[in-house]
């Protein structure tokens, strides 16, 4: 019987021939039905995969044949399902392409990676080794900051407790942030960088390290591996966000709901975007006050009460 699953992943390593790798990649996926979004650039690959159990298993095995992809950590969850021709109901299409940076900050040019990954990023927490960071910092009366490395929207829906939240509608949007000088009373501070699966805390860590930040930590396969470890039971506090037809993901049956309706302020877990074109801004919209409007716009949404 077919399984619908995902697969998140990356690999920061060099790739001498992107173009070569994209074409690979997208005839594999295409000759397996996968559906989603691989981008690859000079510094590695970064991909987000739907479809059959057993055809993303060998879309796994094929690629860890590639040498420089050998220890990619794939990261799996449930699907929402599949159609009739066996494709995934999680995204659209197909998208493989090779762009200056897989995750994109608009500063290519700040980014070392070797074989061993990105050069220079801040210190790798697995799940357990982050939760003793802060039980230690705690006993002794410190603190250690949880630093989001997503859009703010995602982190209206979940987060960690107490997170520093950026004020970034774009993860471009994070240099400038981080120039601003709002966060330099924490260069001497313990941060824990986060972010959905890893790759943005990879850049981001390394970026924070290279404007001063000494004591900078990320968080090892990102908050999907987190809650794959605690569930409810962390520090996350919340759902996760996730950028396909699922809208997010929780790590038990007891996941708090920490977002409000835009409109009516209740406890809500969905997100949508505006319909206005010229705003698109994704918000936190109930399922009753989605029901009574086809239109929403954040300023909008707050005026309608």
């Amino acid at each position: 019987m077919a399984t619908a699953k995902i697969l998140l992943y990356y690999a920061f390593t060099p790739l001498a021939d992107p173009e070569a790798v994209r074409l690979w990649q997208r005839d594999l996926a295409e000759s397996l039905g996968l559906r989603g979004r691989i981008l690859l650039s000079e510094h590695g690959i970064n991909g987000t995969l739907g479809g059959d159990m057993a055809a993303l298993k060998r879309y796994v095995r094929k690629t860890k044949d590639y040498a420089p992809f050998k220890g990619i950590d794939f990261k799996w969850s449930e699907g929402t399902g599949l159609d009739e021709t066996g494709a995934s109901l999680d995204f659209p299409r197909l998208s493989v392409k090779v762009r200056d940076e897989i995750v994109s900050f608009g500063a290519p040019g700040e980014l070392a990676v070797d074989a061993d990954g990105v050069v220079g990023g801040g210190t790798k927490l697995a799940p357990r080794e982050l939760n003793a960071l802060v039980a230690e910092h705690a006993a002794s009366g410190t603190e250690v900051v949880f630093f989001d490395g997503r859009n703010a929207f995602e982190a209206e829906i979940g987060r960690f407790k107490n997170a520093i939240v950026p004020d970034v509608a774009t993860t471009r949007d994070f240099v400038s942030e981080l120039d601003s000088g709002k966060y330099d009373h924490l260069k001497d501070t313990p941060i824990v960088t986060y972010c959905t699966g890893g790759i943005r805390c990879e850049v981001l860590s390394g970026l924070m390290k290279s404007r001063g930040f000494e004591n900078v930590y990320q968080l090892d396969g990102g908050i999907v591996r987190y809650g794959e470890a605690f569930g409810d039971s962390g520090l996350w506090d919340g759902s996760l966000y996730v950028f396909d037809q699922r809208g997010s993901v929780d790590f038990g049956a007891n996941t708090a709901v920490i977002g409000a309706c835009v409109r009516c302020g209740a406890a809500s877990k969905r997100m949508q975007n505006c319909n206005d074109l010229s705003c698109r801004e994704q918000m936190v919209v109930c399922a009753d006050c989605a029901a009574e409007s086809e239109t929403f716009c954040g300023e909008h949404a707050l005026t309608a009460q």
